[in-house]
């Protein structure tokens, strides 16, 4: 059994300093480049307003932010109004288990694009990397059917950056600051689109 070691109060308070002022840096370098975020918005408000829906999918914790902003489109952000279409594509355990076993694991985002997407929806891949494969296959999968393609990355934008119409890049290299500011934007976002399609009760 491990050890368990006296709880240092100080060492604990310090490492939560440092990487609450890192991630705080994160989000302030990138309120300094946010055309591409803002298009993004504009992006998700042209295709809902016209009845399309938007497919999102990313691995691990980009899964559960995947899964975190469809819920706020589908349930509500910050007040009640009808429903808008969004998917996450990380939640059918058969269809991800059907189609990594049977297939291949490089195609369980894009197998599910064809099936669900059409001309005008949205499809938003989730990679910090920028080169998760199944991410990137599923954008190209995306292009292929004429659906609109957003990437979330992290600085360099990887493969997913190259062939996404709009990619957000985190200006980050470190994993969890780059998916703490994905889920700020997801959640931006929904606030915007919310705003911008439905008049908030008085």
């Amino acid at each position: 059994m491990t050890q368990l070691q006296p709880f240092d109060a100080a060492a604990a308070e310090a490492t939560l300093r440092a990487r609450i002022l890192t991630s705080a840096d994160v989000k302030r370098e990138l309120v300094a480049r946010l055309d591409d975020a803002v298009a993004v918005a504009g992006i998700l408000i042209t295709a809902l307003a016209a009845g399309n829906k938007l497919l999102i999918f990313g691995n691990g914790g980009s899964a559960a932010d995947s899964q975190h902003i469809a819920a706020e489109l589908v349930g509500r952000y910050n007040f009640d109004r009808p429903a808008m279409a969004a998917i996450a594509l990380t939640t059918d355990t058969s269809a991800l288990t059907a189609i990594g076993n049977d297939m291949s694991f490089e195609i369980v985002f894009a197998r599910q694009v064809e099936a669900l997407g059409r001309p005008g929806d949205v499809a938003i891949g989730m990679t910090t990397s920028g080169s998760s494969l199944n991410v990137v296959r599923g954008l190209e999968a995306a292009r292929d059917r004429g659906l609109v393609t957003v990437a979330l990355t992290g600085r360099n934008g990887g493969r997913a950056g190259e062939i996404a119409d709009v990619c957000v890049r985190v200006p980050s290299d470190e994993t969890p600051r780059i998916q703490e500011s994905h889920i700020l934007l997801g959640h931006v976002w929904s606030e915007i689109v919310e705003a911008s399609l439905y008049r908030r009760p008085e």
